[in-house]
């Protein structure tokens, strides 16, 4: 995520120097082809790039639009786990009888670690990367090995922490209107594993991305021909504002539609992630506390 609301001359050129290389080049072979051969041909009237062009922002407007809603129920979603990391953590540790149960302490911090186990095997899993073993770190051996032999690590973490709620209900720990309580974060936290994994898993149509980029080609080539007949050279030019204009809009679009990826523009699962963790060590009481995700080049955040 940036965390910059400017983008530097450099930051944009390092984005858009490719597109803007493809655009001069397909508006030289344009205007070459209508000064040396089309203009003889036929005239292009000015209306059709008007109306072409109205329909392609409305195709582009589209997507856009769909590529941040997006990005902004992921958004959501990982607020919400951070809201409902700490209600868990604050609930195991105030509203639970353990002064006379000597087993209880343990079970309640074993399930605060294994918040934190599941909100990293969960970002493992959106961001694919299952080599990344991090969560481990908050399972003892026995349930890391369990969880290893179910296909979805993050929910069968989630059945541990049913176990242990059933544990300390029948142990007295809890009773019924503490569990309806715990209980409901419970349902909160696979809840917002399942959005996660739907906005993952669903596949924006590839037809709108692909005409897109067809029509703004088109359009591109169409501008650059009609405007060759009047202004020259110049038509290449200013095909490529219109093209540039144009693409980078589109672009914007596309750098949003994952919003779980490890890109500049995705969501911060990293940073959100260890902003969790600070906080449930620091309500446990832990003195080495991990530090904050750092910007990349101060303006990146993963």
């Amino acid at each position: 995520m940036l965390l910059n609301d400017r983008l530097s001359l450099t930051q944009v050129f390092r984005l858009t120097w490719r597109v803007d290389l493809m655009i001069l080049a397909c508006c030289t072979i344009a205007y070459l082809i209508d000064n040396y051969w089309l203009d003889t041909q036929i005239s292009i009237p000015i209306s059709i790039s008007t109306v072409l062009g109205t329909a392609i922002a409305f195709f582009i407007g589209f997507n856009n639009n769909q590529a941040y809603d997006r990005w902004w129920e992921a958004r959501k979603v990982w607020g919400e786990l951070v809201n409902d990391s700490r209600s868990w953590a604050r609930c195991l540790l105030y509203n639970c009888a353990t002064e006379d149960n000597e087993e209880a302490p343990h079970i309640t911090r074993r399930m605060i670690y294994r918040q934190l186990a599941f909100l990293y095997a969960l970002k493992s899993s959106l961001r694919k990367t299952p080599e990344d073993v991090y969560y481990a770190g908050y399972l003892s051996e026995a349930e890391e090995e369990r969880v290893k032999m179910q296909s979805n690590i993050p929910n069968a973490i989630l059945n541990l922490q049913a176990e242990d709620l059933q544990l300390l209900t029948r142990q007295g720990v809890i009773d019924g209107f503490r569990f309806r309580e715990l209980n409901a974060l419970l349902i909160r936290h696979c809840d917002s594993m399942g959005k996660s994994e739907r906005i993952k898993n669903t596949v924006f149509p590839p037809s709108y991305l692909f005409f897109t980029r067809v029509f703004i080609w088109f359009y591109v080539v169409l501008n650059t021909l009609m405007m060759s007949e009047s202004i020259g050279a110049w038509s290449i030019l200013f095909g490529w504002a219109f093209g540039f204009v144009f693409h980078v809009t589109h672009q914007n679009g596309i750098s949003i539609m994952n919003p779980f990826g490890a890109t500049m523009m995705a969501v911060p699962l990293d940073s959100i992630s260890r902003t969790i963790e600070i906080n449930l060590l620091e309500m446990l009481g832990h003195d080495n506390i991990p530090s904050p995700i750092q910007p990349t080049d101060q303006q990146i955040l993963l």
